[in-house]
């Protein structure tokens, strides 16, 4: 809160004159996740200066201001960079921790407190150190705090029974929120979400997240820089869950599958026009799953469970009560088992390419060998400019598509996480098996599956189709996993789609 300060045993450290250096610190230690030194490049310099130059100078100064002889915080090597967290305590995120678990616990005095510090500015002094994407995220956590002080004047005003400073206070601060208090002597929850007010606590920017690691993509359209609105939320093992939402309307609630990068996808050619057209007459709601993506990325729990756990984190943040769940690849197991575990919260499934079990249940000895090696093989080789190895899976997930297209799925590929994170993924799809939830789904389900898919065969397809009660089977001519906007099975899936969620009001 405030200018950056960094302090210890009680007294601040120096910091670099250089604002650039301190708004990269406040950016590596709040995101709490490895970074590639290009996008640290692109968020801070601009050419015709030499950003690789400017950065390893910047992270020399910063070694004095946070490393100690027996503790080595800046970690870097030649394709990341990252903040060590171990120990560190930030203000506003310990503000927004011990709020999330409840403000009954605090005096008056101590919230008091706590308004006093969130009228500071947060990372004051720093909004021109970068470009246009540092503005937006600072511009987010800026919006974070003022939801955290937001929720402390609620507090204060609700203690003082709903009159005096406080009061006023949270009604300039949230007036559709004071108001309800001041008819109803309580909060109502919300059954939906149309256009996710700043009270669900999302991240909000006006600005577009265009992606800058990534290439632009040929064809990217106008819908690819619309507006959407980040937020970040907590698992209860601490694991920061990054999601957005785009649109208005119905709320869509889609699962993470692989993979996925909330800044990027609106300008890829295999989700891009997918999300804008979901989005069209309703709010979609996505998030980066653990491990990939704006989520944090170095995490102990990286399986199945922790998956649908992520889900259900993002699904609480927002108070979804009951809403459709898209899921694709194996984000289609991730909602399939959501359904079974809170039948009250789903109204209906749209599963496409799903699976119910892995490729370690299923595959035979041949096929799981190759599955053995391509996952060892990633574990090396994946983070490196050669994209032959990634190449590996674009080929499988779209063989169809077209070279320009195979091309920046490669590089967008090892944008969204870690060689080490992309093994661990696929550890983690050969274990899943959902088939014995399959009967106890009792929502409207439409199955979609490419008949040629070369990733997920379409039997599997048909096998979650046939054991989820009176569910609605779509085979697609295409030999793609993952449909791209130019063959006729996408607008067939698109069609579909929009036709299964009219008839089912969903």
């Amino acid at each position: 809160m405030g200018g950056l300060r960094v302090v210890r045993n009680g007294t601040d450290v120096p910091l670099p004159a250089s604002r650039k250096a301190r708004a990269l610190l406040a950016f590596l230690v709040e995101t709490r996740r490895p970074h590639r030194r290009e996008r640290l490049c692109e968020l801070f310099w601009e050419l015709p200066d030499d950003p690789k130059a400017a950065l390893r100078w910047s992270l020399s100064k910063l070694r004095k201001v946070v490393d100690t002889p027996d503790h080595r915080r800046i970690l870097a090597d030649r394709e990341w960079v990252a903040v060590d967290g171990a120990g560190l305590w930030i203000d506003v995120l310990d503000m927004q921790t011990r709020l999330s678990e409840g403000g009954d616990g605090f005096s008056d005095a101590e919230l008091e407190e706590l308004a006093g510090r969130l009228d500071q500015v947060v990372l004051d002094g720093l909004d021109d150190a970068g470009g246009e994407s540092f503005r937006a995220w600072l511009e987010a956590l800026r919006d974070d705090a003022k939801a955290v002080r937001t929720k402390v004047l609620e507090q204060l005003a609700t203690r003082s029974g709903g009159s005096g400073k406080w009061m006023r206070l949270w009604r300039d601060a949230a007036p559709d929120d004071a108001k309800a208090f001041d008819q109803t002597q309580h909060r109502p929850g919300i059954d939906g979400v149309a256009g996710l007010p700043n009270r669900t606590g999302l991240r909000v920017s006006d600005r577009p997240m265009a992606p800058t690691a990534v290439p632009d993509h040929p064809r990217q359209s106008s819908e690819g820089a619309r507006t959407q609105r980040i937020g970040f939320c907590e698992v209860a093992d601490g694991t920061k869950i990054a999601y957005a939402s785009i649109g208005s309307g119905r709320p869509l609630l889609k699962a993470a599958n692989w993979l996925t990068h909330l800044e990027f996808d609106w300008t890829t050619p295999i989700w891009g026009e997918c999300f804008a057209e979901v989005a069209r007459d309703r709010t979609l709601i996505r998030y980066d799953e653990r491990g990939c993506g704006l989520s944090d990325w170095d995490v102990e729990k990286l399986d199945f469970d922790a998956f649908v756990e992520d889900l259900e984190a993002v699904a609480d943040k927002l108070e979804l009560k009951r809403v459709p769940v898209l899921g694709i690849s194996q984000g289609a197991a991730v909602a399939i088992e959501y359904a079974a575990r809170h039948p009250d919260r789903v109204s209906g499934l749209i599963l496409l390419g799903s699976y119910a079990a892995g490729w370690r249940h299923l595959a035979s000895a041949e096929e799981q060998a190759r599955r053995e090696a391509v996952r060892n093989l990633t574990e090396v080789a994946w983070g490196t400019e050669n994209p032959a190895y990634r190449h590996i899976f674009s080929k499988t997930f779209m063989p169809d598509a077209s070279v320009e297209d195979l091309a920046w799925f490669d590089e967008f590929q090892r944008q969204t996480t870690s060689p080490r994170n992309a093994a661990r993924f696929q550890d983690a799809f050969g274990d899943i098996d959902v088939r014995h939830r399959l009967d106890q789904i009792q929502v409207p389900t439409i199955v979609l599956h490419s008949k040629g898919d070369q990733r997920i065969p379409l039997a599997q397809g048909r096998e979650v189709a046939s054991g989820i009660p009176d569910a609605h089977f779509v085979p697609l001519e295409s030999r793609n996993h993952v449909l791209v906007d130019y063959e006729p099975a996408w607008r067939t899936a698109m069609n579909a789609v929009r036709h299964f969620m009219k008839a089912h009001d969903l």
